[in-house]
């Protein structure tokens, strides 16, 4: 089976043999018409053709190395001028080297390229006894030699610019990349933590049961089946970002503050009593705080389910002209100063770091777990 062509690098292979190609036939044809128009020079002969195709051929590796290809263009067309050609497209391929390689970063080497052609043109006509150039002649092609080099100097300066411009929007992309990507894992982390921890706890309910008391084990198993039909369709949604194919995926509203009364009674049916209480009025929030603020409180209940050893939990919520005000307190009991901060402190901290906020786990007085997060409006 025949594999596709690369239509790109089979253009870049055209562009790249067309030049030395369209130059050499230019330059030679050219130089052959200026030995006709200039009688005082010396006749075209199969070396000025060889110093013309030189540095025309070598224009074939001017994107690889510029700065041999430069100099093989300055050798070749010094020698011509020196050996009194006639004045024709012969300085074609040399324009094109300088200003490629300035342009590429190789500054150096395409000034000097410049300074050898022009010192040595002059100098060596000197030396030869081939001057017959007047004063004037000599300080207009130094001239346009100089513009030569200022021009690739800007179109150097420019080029530079867009590759900065184009790594920066490239780090912008990977840097965006990233944060979301580390969204998207403190989602699965929290989706997953939560109706897991519940599955865990239905499950030893009803394991409890099934034996002692079958008939009401009916409820537990009934939790365990809602708790994971639920955490299907959230992982689904989440996952459903990372999708690359046409395939559509599920469209729900994205999780926050008005699914809390779910939440709160979904952690009952572990066997956590929760309290709500509203500070202030409630409004629309932003979507990036408002899901923040549901995933704290959401985290902070499967913490109190995991590992505290507390019958009930209390969830405020402030409402305030500056900020949104989390605290989510639990009576479990600790011998501990400081709770241990695991992955899901950890995460809800980032949380709330990330929208410019803080986030603090501190010890009730009587013993239990207090999470206060201060999330900026």
């Amino acid at each position: 089976m025949t594999e596709p062509l690369d239509v790109p690098a089979f253009g870049a292979r055209v562009r790249r043999v067309a030049l030395p190609l369209v130059v050499s036939f230019v330059a030679v044809g050219g130089s052959f018409g200026a030995s006709r128009g200039e009688t005082g020079r010396r006749a075209a002969d199969w070396f000025m053709v060889v110093l013309v195709l030189i540095g025309s051929v070598a224009l074939y590796w001017l994107r690889t190395r510029p700065v041999p290809v430069l100099w093989a263009t300055v050798v070749s067309t010094l020698v011509y001028m020196l050996m009194a050609y006639a004045y024709g497209p012969v300085v074609f391929a040399f324009v094109i080297a300088v200003f490629t390689t300035i342009r590429m970063g190789h500054r150096l080497a395409g000034w000097a390229g410049l300074i050898s052609l022009y010192v040595g043109h002059v100098g060596g006509r000197m030396l030869l006894g081939l001057n017959q150039d007047g004063i004037y002649q000599v300080l207009l092609v130094g001239t346009c030699f100089c513009v030569l080099g200022f021009l690739a100097e800007l179109f150097r300066a420019h080029r530079e610019r867009v590759m900065a411009a184009a790594r920066t929007r490239q780090e912008e992309e990977l840097r965006r990349a990233g944060e979301e990507r580390l969204r998207i894992a403190q989602e699965l982390h929290d989706v997953v933590a939560h109706h897991i921890s519940l599955i865990n706890v239905q499950a030893s309910t009803a394991l409890h049961l099934v034996d002692r008391q079958p008939e009401q084990a009916a409820p537990a198993l009934s939790a365990i089946k809602d708790a994971s039909k639920e955490a299907l369709v959230e992982l689904r949604s989440i996952v459903g970002v990372l999708r690359q194919s046409d395939e559509s995926a599920p469209r729900q509203p994205v999780t926050g503050l008005d699914h809390l009364d779910h939440l709160v009674s979904r952690t009952a049916r572990a066997g956590l009593e929760v309290h709500k209480i509203i500070h202030g009025d409630p409004r629309p929030l932003p979507t990036g705080l408002d899901r923040a603020a549901f995933r704290i409180i959401q985290e902070s209940l499967t913490n109190v389910v995991r590992h505290a050893r507390a019958t009930s939990a209390t969830v405020r919520i402030q409402y305030g002209d500056q900020a949104l005000v989390v605290q989510v307190d639990d009576n479990g009991e600790s011998l501990t100063a400081q709770p241990k901060e695991g992955n899901g402190i950890s995460g809800m901290r980032e949380r709330a770091t990330a929208l410019g906020g803080t986030l603090t786990a501190n010890r009730t007085p009587a013993g239990g777990l207090r999470i206060i997060a201060n999330l900026p409006l």
